[in-house]
């Protein structure tokens, strides 16, 4: 481990500073989206792990093994802290989403319209990550800006590859911030999570935010 790479380890006490922050951020964003759907949304406390960003793609098949594809929407943020959220849900999943959001009720399920697939995952990956992105800047002093979100659809587990999603998954400059939650929609469990990936200099300024951010307790 190089000196840079020293400054940057993250600690568990940081990992559970950073949940702490997390779980105000996912409060935030469930009361967002709660206001959109007109339904009660549930966060389960989010589980926070540093990982290089090129081993994110192995945890992602180990985790969703059970599942086929994902959906994924990728979104870059600027700040103190800038990178890159990603939002990813089990295709499954990402088809309840679009229930909660569509008011036809006529037309099954598989029988809607492509872009209304894509455009509701978009604004449902558009509020989350803008809720949980900007909530945490805004406790730990930082404001960020957001690029409009970008939909990788139907990714195939078995031959996931960060060509297939990302440049920034296969950089070993970076590291990610992975954040694992349940996100409970009343009678529905729609299973997601969410990841940031930064460069070294974000992870340094990270570090340093945790730490201020404890020191006003």
């Amino acid at each position: 481990m190089n000196r840079s790479q020293e400054v940057t380890a993250f600690s568990q006490d940081d990992a559970k500073i950073l949940e702490e922050v997390m779980n105000i951020a996912f409060g935030k964003a469930s009361a967002d989206l709660a206001k959109v759907v007109d339904i009660r949304i549930l966060l389960t406390a989010p589980k926070v792990e540093f990982l290089k960003a090129d081993d994110l793609l192995q945890w992602i098949k180990q985790d969703t093994k059970t599942d086929d594809t994902l959906n994924m929407i990728e979104q870059n943020f600027w700040g103190k802290y800038t990178g890159s959220a990603f939002l990813a849900f089990p295709s499954s999943a990402s088809k309840g989403l679009i229930s909660l959001f569509d008011d036809d009720d006529e037309l099954p399920l598989g029988e809607k319209s492509p872009l209304l697939e894509k455009e509701t995952l978009l604004e449902v990956g558009n509020i989350l990550i803008g809720a949980c992105v900007g909530k945490v800047a805004e406790l730990l002093d930082d404001n960020v800006s957001f690029s409009p979100p970008r939909l990788v659809p139907q990714l195939v587990i078995d031959n996931l590859s960060s060509e297939a999603i990302s440049s920034k998954l296969n950089d070993p400059d970076k590291m990610a911030i992975l954040i694992k939650t349940v996100f409970n929609f009343e009678d529905k469990d729609v299973k997601g999570f969410l990841f940031l990936v930064a460069g070294e200099e974000s992870m340094q300024w990270l570090k340093m935010a945790l730490k201020n951010f404890m020191a006003k307790f």
